[in-house]
């Protein structure tokens, strides 16, 4: 039978693909982008197709009342500096599929990926799961093809299923929406469409550091795969995986945090005790009211926007792609006001990494708190935020380059956000960062957070993004 952790762990470590190198998948997805043709263009609301404002402007619906509708909510909290205010937000109560198929070469699990052009994404194509589908998508209310391989994860068996979970997406634009991550493994051989290639977990991790090039989904379903956990002395067998990083190097710190389950500052119980806390402590009432009634929003004949030009905004684009489902479309979606940052600081705590995890409260999350990134700023300009209400946020956009482990601009999920990119970090830190962390922080391994990440809503979307960037072998030049 299958040691699931240890295959996974293996495919993290092999770089080795019969089918395509790493550069060869830049050119690949260069190819795929050269070969369709996109036409995405901002249009007026009342040139959307199947789309209308319900009861004078109460929601922006479509005419199934699939898909997803554009909602106003009020939300009172007693988090953070402001009690109350009104927004829009993404309101998808359907549980959707992002899947991985797998299957083994030479002995190396292999992951089945999609080149996938998503209207928001701001290069087009990027890397996909095999299959990326909304419940409206996959049971064809758009009434157009079914999704490539569908029919694998419909009939999957127990034993066929590696891993299976629940997650969310943003807490601050989508209201508790939750998908199925779900990856399953096959025996039979699998006609390749155009589109679709085999690749080693490694290789994807390693194209995280390329700009924009793995999309959000693939990044959530890898960030919960399981690699075991082992006492420390053991962590130095897994040599056979041909791990050539000196006991120095950031890659087998990061290896030793994610296997060890021991000599961390902080107890799971501990850890369960803190978020339980802050769960308690405050809280979070959202009501569903009419968009024309949001306070400090306007509805123009294009745009539903704040009155100051923050945070986001609401747009409708017209949509032509040659391969998709459907060929042509128009829907609502969000519309960034300035890029965000994401990022992670960790340091060495009892000889092992250990990162400043926060706990966030966010709108449309599904029980109050959620593990977060040290530092989170997606929907205010951090750029002119003060450096006490963001803990880390100057120490982070002012690290010193040789602290600075992962530095990419990530995308975030291209079928609701339209050109959406975020700075994603993680920074190495040292003594100049204390162990007494503020109020709703706390230091957790990466065996700590893989604990959590395989129960429901424990991890946002922004927490596993980075986790899923980091690799226990790196290999760029190969």
């Amino acid at each position: 039978m299958m040691n699931i952790e240890l295959e996974f762990l293996k495919s993290a470590f092999s770089f080795d693909n019969p089918f395509i190198d790493i550069k060869g998948v830049i050119e690949w997805v260069k190819k795929q982008n050269n070969q369709i043709d996109v036409d995405i263009s901002e249009i007026l609301f009342d040139e959307l197709s199947s789309w209308d404002f319900s009861n004078n402007k109460s929601s922006l619906v479509h005419e199934t009342g699939s898909f997803f509708s554009i909602d106003g909510i009020r939300v009172n909290t007693n988090w953070g500096e402001v009690p109350s205010w009104d927004q829009p937000i993404i309101n998808q109560h359907e549980i959707g599929y992002l899947g991985f198929i797998t299957k083994q070469f030479n002995g190396v699990l292999h992951f089945l990926v999609q080149a996938k052009v998503e209207p928001g994404n701001v290069n087009y194509v990027q890397l996909s799961p095999t299959l990326q589908a909304t419940k409206s998508n996959y049971t064809r209310a758009h009434k157009g093809k079914s999704p490539s391989y569908l029919d694998y994860f419909i009939n999957a068996k127990p034993n066929q299923i590696l891993l299976d979970q629940l997650q969310s997406e943003q807490g601050a634009r989508f209201l508790r929406k939750r998908n199925r991550n779900i990856i399953i493994t096959v025996d039979e051989d699998i006609v390749l469409e155009e589109n679709f290639i085999w690749m080693t977990l490694a290789q994807i991790k390693e194209l995280m550091k390329v700009d924009n090039l793995v999309n959000m989904d693939i990044r959530t379903v890898i960030s919960g795969i399981p690699y075991g956990s082992y006492p420390g002395l053991q962590i130095d067998l897994i040599s056979f995986l041909d791990n050539k990083n000196s006991a120095n190097s950031f890659e087998y710190k990061v290896l030793k945090s994610m296997l060890e389950y021991n000599n961390a500052v902080n107890s799971l119980n501990s850890i369960i005790n803190f978020v339980t806390k802050h769960k308690s402590k405050f809280n979070l009432t959202v009501d569903k009211i009419p968009l024309k009634e949001l306070n400090d929003w306007n509805i123009t004949d294009s745009t539903i926007e704040h009155i100051d030009e923050k945070f986001f905004k609401i747009i409708a684009v017209d949509v032509n792609i040659n391969n998709r489902e459907v060929l042509n479309w128009t829907q609502p979606m969000v519309k960034p006001a300035q890029e965000g940052l994401c990022a992670f600081v960790c340091k060495e705590i009892n000889g092992l990494l250990h990162f400043a995890v926060q706990a966030k409260l966010e709108c449309g999350n599904f029980d109050i708190i959620e593990f977060a990134p040290t530092v989170q700023c997606l929907t205010g300009n951090y750029r002119n935020s003060k450096s006490e209400e963001l803990p880390f946020l100057e120490y982070v956009l002012s690290a010193d380059k040789t602290k600075i482990m992962f530095d990419t601009l990530q995308s975030e999920e291209g079928g609701r956000f339209y050109r959406e990119q975020n700075r994603n970090m993680i920074i190495l830190g040292g003594d100049e960062i204390s162990n007494d962390l503020p109020d709703n922080y706390i230091w957790m391994t990466l065996n700590q957070l893989k604990s959590f990440i395989k129960y429901n809503n424990y991890l946002n979307i922004q927490a596993r993004s980075l986790l899923a960037a980091l690799c226990f072998k790196s290999n760029l030049d190969e």
